[in-house]
């Protein structure tokens, strides 16, 4: 693979026909940091976090008011504003790929909503994806990692998918008047606390212990959302989000030999920044940036550069990213990555010239190919290696929509003169069969489906 075709595909998400390729591969990419927007045309339009929020509350403080046998419609309206909410934020999501001038800085936009990954499947998040992923990702790809951690988990997309948001010290002001009034439902959630060290910093079989997770949990305990006590604007780029010190668990923690004193909010603060700047935390965020750009099992000495970077700049993202752009093991020649369903429905739709999708249109797409949006199986995101997606159930599925998208395209598209241009240093064996097929839809097709475009 040409070093243009790595810029382009591997660290890029697909050419574009009449594209040029980069003359220089390494500058180009580097050069996105400085034009990367992070609220680029098709976001503008979608609610912030604030809004979204605030509307949350409204719609809860609406279902207390009404009747019971009036809840369930209210309960219905609301769904149906989420859904639309979601699916405008999925059109949002595929024209920003599609459109973008930076699509190194977007692919990274993607890896960590990933990294961080919330779920539809838990109902209140569908309103609150697309506003999690403006606000809490796409402005902070470019900063500290501390930062974006802090953004992340702060997010209510996040406080409601791992159940943060109700969690209640056991000796706090709340968890005594519950166990007072016998409320069995009210106590300690440690779902938040567990998933930011297995999954967000220092990752799994880094040393830490099941009493680490429950003195991070109690930490966190008062972390939660609005209520309508909250009548202070939120900024539109300012997540909302509330500590409510009557259900936070009193006392010092300690946590991976470290004793934290008591402070309330600053308490799981104070913890979150040593987190980030963790020496497992570094190697973990290396490996998974090594994994998703270079191999699914990438060179060791690659790894160690990244983690280098993160350490001696305490987690500064950009200079990470530099690491690993100037780094000889990222542009060695191969197979490369085995696209998901996401990297392979948008170089393909980039391929065809496609600068938007309805909303509606792509998140069918998505689901056809088996990666819904801001929907993966649990909080550790989609897998981001050849084996979560290359069965051949996954493999029929890109055949059938490289069919549909050669049959929609008909003779307006040349497959024969495309090829060279979204893959640069095509593989001689492809070239010929597109070259031999019986027509043009065809040839479309199979360049598609074709081993060379199935990977970056």
């Amino acid at each position: 693979m040409l070093p243009e075709s790595i810029a382009l595909n591997r660290f890029g998400l697909g050419a574009r026909p009449g594209e040029q390729p980069p003359a220089d591969p390494r500058r180009w990419l580097l050069s996105q940091f400085d034009a990367y927007d992070p609220l680029p045309a098709p976001w503008r339009p979608i609610p912030r976090s604030s809004r979204v929020a605030a509307e949350w509350v409204a719609q809860q403080r609406e279902i207390r008011r009404t009747p019971e046998d009036g809840r369930s419609a209210v309960r219905e309206a609301w769904r149906k504003r989420e859904q639309e909410g979601y699916r405008s934020a999925i059109g949002a999501r595929v024209a920003s790929a599609l459109q973008t001038p930076t699509p190194f800085a977007e692919r990274l936009v993607h890896f960590w909503s990933n990294h961080f990954a919330v779920s539809v499947d838990k109902n209140p998040v569908t309103g609150l994806a697309g506003s999690f992923e403006a606000d809490a990702i796409r402005l902070h790809i470019l900063g500290r990692f501390e930062d974006l951690l802090l953004a992340a988990v702060r997010h209510p997309a996040m406080l409601v998918f791992l159940d943060q948001a109700r969690s209640t010290g056991p000796d706090s002001p709340a968890g005594v008047r519950a166990r007072q009034r016998q409320r069995n439902n009210v106590g300690l959630n440690e779902n938040l606390a567990r998933e930011i060290l297995e999954l967000h910093t220092l990752g799994v079989r880094s040393g830490y212990t099941q009493q680490d997770v429950t003195e991070l949990a109690r930490a966190l305990t008062g972390w939660t959302l609005p209520d309508d006590g909250d009548k202070a604007p939120v900024a539109d780029d300012v997540a909302p989000f509330r500590f409510a010190p009557y259900q936070h668990e009193p006392g010092e923690r300690r946590v991976l030999g470290r004793s934290y004193a008591a402070g309330g909010e600053e308490q799981a603060r104070a913890i979150l920044r040593d987190l980030a700047a963790a020496s497992s935390t570094a190697e973990h965020i290396a490996l998974k940036l090594a994994r998703h750009f270079v191999a699914d099992e990438p060179p060791a000495s690659l790894v160690l550069r990244l983690a280098a970077a993160f350490r001696k700049t305490g987690g500064d993202l950009p200079s990470v990213y530099r690491e690993l752009v100037l780094a000889q093991e990222a542009w060695a020649p191969g197979p490369g990555k085995f696209k998901s369903p996401w990297d392979w429905a948008v170089s393909s739709l980039r391929a065809l010239e496609r600068r938007e999708m309805p909303p509606q249109q792509a998140a069918n797409l998505m689901n056809q190919l088996g990666q819904p949006v801001w929907r993966p199986g649990s909080p550790a995101g989609w897998g981001d290696g050849a084996g979560a997606w290359a069965a051949p159930d996954a493999l029929l599925r890109r055949v059938e929509v490289a069919q549909r998208f050669g049959a929609q395209a008909g003779a307006t598209i040349d497959a024969r003169r495309l090829a060279p241009s979204v893959l640069p240093g095509l593989a001689e064996g492809t070239r010929q069969a597109i070259a031999r097929s019986d027509s043009p839809a065809t040839a479309l097709a199979l360049l598609l489906a074709s081993p060379d475009f199935l990977r970056r």
